[in-house]
């Protein structure tokens, strides 16, 4: 039967995005925190959820003042960047955060600029704001070439700049003087797609959604806030703080930009239980980033053991480890799938990821790969 709806130009043949999810004994294939919610944590949320049902018969609070609140609190903790809430903007998932910008700053006419090998989200990000979407390669290490990267934008004046750091898939972050260059670069150097029009800056948007597992001494992001109104850093609840079904992401940057994110937004997009929840987690951090300090050392003794093997594998300072490379990587991928270990195809040729799980699945991930080599 021919289909005659009248699906939009530019999505023809399009699938939609989706990692296998496998019943399997060590899914390491999509980035999440192995550990599920303490008891404590989950009393937490659902009594917080609990009490928000009883007001279910109301919309939720638009402007989620208390989350933001909470959210710049952990924020200043976290890195040391005190910031007021009106600064802060959340949403279902970093995802809808990064969507809210591209509506908010991208569309007909304007490019998105990023930085390849990246995350696969951003193309599709451009391509529902009908913003036109291009790439710049990294280097062979995998870090950006800033000098270049800011010949690109003059010469491209794209409206939005997304750089990730810790990068996905290669798990590489971003020097402090590249993203200054990257700033610099983005002055003055946005659209000019309206008669009369002013000169715009470029929006910059550094996602750290991986930002918790960086090693020591390796700065964010938010440190760059103050004088650069056209940087916006996004977080996520989903990676450090083991709450990938939450939804939960969120946006720093200038009030004058998080106030565009506003107008963009649809009515009540945070549901009152989704706010509950989130406070609950937040009230919980300093157990939940306990955590984190295991996975970086599990990570950095991944990272010695795949070179020990004879293997590439490149410092991360995210929760999963690039490596590689592999004549067949489809056949690696399969050998470890048969003994219930899922991994990622992703990344250069050649090259799979794997995320950092428990002591119990990366025994079980160096051993499926010692059989499979």
């Amino acid at each position: 039967m021919v289909s005659t709806l009248p699906l939009r130009p530019g999505l023809e043949g399009c699938q939609p995005y989706g990692a296998p999810e496998l019943d399997v004994a060590a899914r390491l294939n999509v980035n999440e925190n192995p550990y599920p919610p303490s008891p404590e944590v989950i009393e937490s949320i659902a009594s917080a959820v609990a009490a928000a049902a009883a007001g279910l018969n109301r919309y939720p609070d638009r402007d989620f003042p208390a989350l933001r609140s909470a959210l710049a609190d952990y924020l200043a903790r976290e890195s040391g960047v005190a910031l007021p809430p009106e600064q802060i903007w959340a949403a279902n998932g970093s995802n809808e955060v990064m969507l809210h910008l591209l509506q908010a700053f991208g569309g007909p006419g304007r490019s998105a600029l990023s930085f390849t090998p990246t995350y696969s989200m951003y193309p599709e990000y451009a391509r529902d704001t009908l913003t036109q979407y291009t790439t710049m390669p990294r280097r062979q290490d995998f870090t950006l070439d800033a000098p270049r990267a800011a010949e690109l934008i003059e010469h491209q004046r794209p409206a939005v700049v997304i750089i990730t750091s810790p990068n996905n898939p290669t798990g590489t972050a971003l020097a402090q003087q590249d993203l200054e260059i990257v700033l610099a670069a983005a002055r003055g150097n946005g659209p000019q797609d309206l008669p009369g029009q002013e000169s715009t800056d470029a929006v910059v948007v550094v996602d750290e959604a991986y930002a918790e597992f960086r090693r020591p001494g390796v700065p964010s992001a938010l440190e760059l806030l103050a004088g650069n109104p056209h940087l916006a850093v996004t977080r996520t609840m989903s990676k450090a703080f083991g709450a990938a079904g939450l939804r939960l992401g969120y946006l720093a940057g200038s009030r004058e930009l998080v106030d565009v994110l506003r107008v963009v937004r649809l009515p009540y997009h945070l549901s009152a239980l989704t706010q509950a929840a989130a406070l609950a987690a937040l009230s919980h951090h300093e157990a939940l980033m306990a955590q984190v300090a295991s996975l970086r050392a599990e990570r950095d003794a991944l990272v010695d053991w795949l070179r020990a093997q004879g293997l590439t594998a490149h410092d991360s300072d995210a929760n999963f480890v690039l490596f590689g490379p592999f004549p067949d990587r489809q056949a690696i991928w399969r050998r470890l799938l048969e003994e219930g270990v899922l991994i990622r195809v992703v990344g250069p040729e050649g090259f799979l990821r794997v995320s950092i799980g428990t002591p119990e699945e990366m025994e079980a991930f160096r051993a499926c790969l010692s059989r499979a080599l």
